[in-house]
Order: C-alpha cells, then structure tokens, then sequence
C-alpha cells in the first residue's frame, strides 16, 4: 500500500474506532433505506413547507421505505475532516437486507468491511475482526434504534430523538435533522437528506459533526429488491 495511502487509512480507522463510529453507522444506514445516485450539482434556494405539505411528505417517504426489502450498490464517499487537509474518498460496495442484515465494504484506496446481522455489530480489517453486541454499551443501543427507524421510515418523523425542520426545491424535498438525544449530540450536530421530488429516494446525504467534520455519500448502480444471499452477511 502507497505510505499516502497507509496514511490515511490510519487516520480514517482511528476516526471510526473514536466516538464517531456512531456517526458513521447513523450515516450510512439512515441513506441506504432511501438511496438513489447522488448527482454532482448545485442545489437551489430552498423554500419552507407548509403543515399539510409536510404531513404528506412524512407519508410518502415512509411508504417509499416500507417497499424495500433489500439494496445493493457501488457507493463512493468523500470526507472532510479538520485533522487532515485533504479530502478522504473512498469507494466499495453495500448490501442491504430487512430487517437487519447489513454490509459496507470499501474497496480503495483501502480495504476494510463492517458487518451487523442482527444484533452483532463486527468490524474486520486486515483479517482481525472485533465484535460487538447492541446490547453491549447505550451508543450501540442508539445506533440499533437508528437503524429500525431507518428501515421503517419514521427517522424523520422521531421527534423525541430529532428536531426536524422541511423544505424544498425545484430538485428535492430537503429534510434536516438535529439530534435532541444527548449521545447523538456528541458524535453529530446534523443530518440533511435531499429527497427526490419524483420517487422520495435520496438525492444526497450530509451528515455534519459537532466539530465541523463532514460526510457525503454518492451511491451508484443501485438495485432494489434482488435477491442477496445470506452468506452475504456472514463475518468471513
């Protein structure tokens, strides 16, 4: 592995390791439940919603969720964080199945897999794998309630966890939410998802950090509702 390479893999592993493993669960799984291609654009001037508006858009996002069963997909991601100057972009693959089987692969610059099946969070990298129970500790409990409400699609409609507020565009409904929970607090200040006027699939994802850190995620080649195998989901 290049040393720039082997840099930031160190770098990216100890961000993931730290108290941010919340977030980077939170982020993947709170777009993979509504994904679509993410496209390279500049978003207009968002306007608010009105009540009705948004009662609606809350129904219609939820039975866009209640239809997937399963996703799989390439996905790049690109994060900005204050420790290093550049950009970190990574590539691999995800896999998705209700209820709870889960599969992020990254591929480059480095490759690293993370694994939950029901209630087991595992996370392998260079062939060492660490497991850990949801029940084990009150972060992995939030992370499993956030994952449910991903999939069920009441994420946006939690307001004991998140204030949300909405608007849109002439592209997206734009939903932003803000942690109320005190361990989300700490590990993000921000969720906005830009969801499809059309479809009610994901535009975008940005999920913002207390200190300014950031992630982006562009999935591609999506496909819905295709057999996956459980072995998909097996820790190797």
């Amino acid at each position: 592995m290049p040393e720039r390479y082997g840099y930031l893999r160190t770098v990216f592993l100890y961000w993931l390791c730290s108290h941010r493993l919340l977030t980077f669960i939170i982020s993947f799984t709170t777009a993979a439940i509504f994904l679509s291609a993410i496209p390279v654009s500049v978003f207009p001037q968002n306007k608010p919603m009105n009540a009705a508006s948004i009662e609606e858009l809350k129904i219609n996002i939820r039975d866009a969720a209640q239809k997937i069963q399963t996703i799989s997909c390439d996905f790049i991601q690109e994060k900005e964080m204050s420790m290093i100057k550049e950009k970190i972009i990574s590539t691999g693959k995800f896999f998705f199945k209700k209820e709870k089987l889960l599969r992020w692969e990254y591929l480059q610059p480095f490759t690293w897999l993370i694994i939950i099946r029901n209630d087991q969070i595992s996370i392998i990298d260079e062939n060492k794998v660490n497991q850990f129970s949801v029940q084990s500790n009150k972060i992995f409990q939030e992370i499993n309630r956030v994952i449910l409400g991903s999939i069920r699609g009441t994420l946006v409609v939690d307001e004991k966890n998140f204030q949300a507020t909405f608007s849109y565009n002439t592209m997206s409904w734009v939903v932003k939410l803000k942690p109320r929970a005190p361990k989300l607090k700490e590990s993000l200040s921000e969720i906005v998802i830009y969801f499809d006027r059309k479809d009610y699939s994901v535009n975008r994802l940005e999920m913002i950090e207390p200190g300014g850190d950031c992630t982006k995620i562009n999935f591609i080649d999506k496909k819905l509702n295709q057999p996956i195998a459980d072995e998909k989901f097996m820790v190797p």
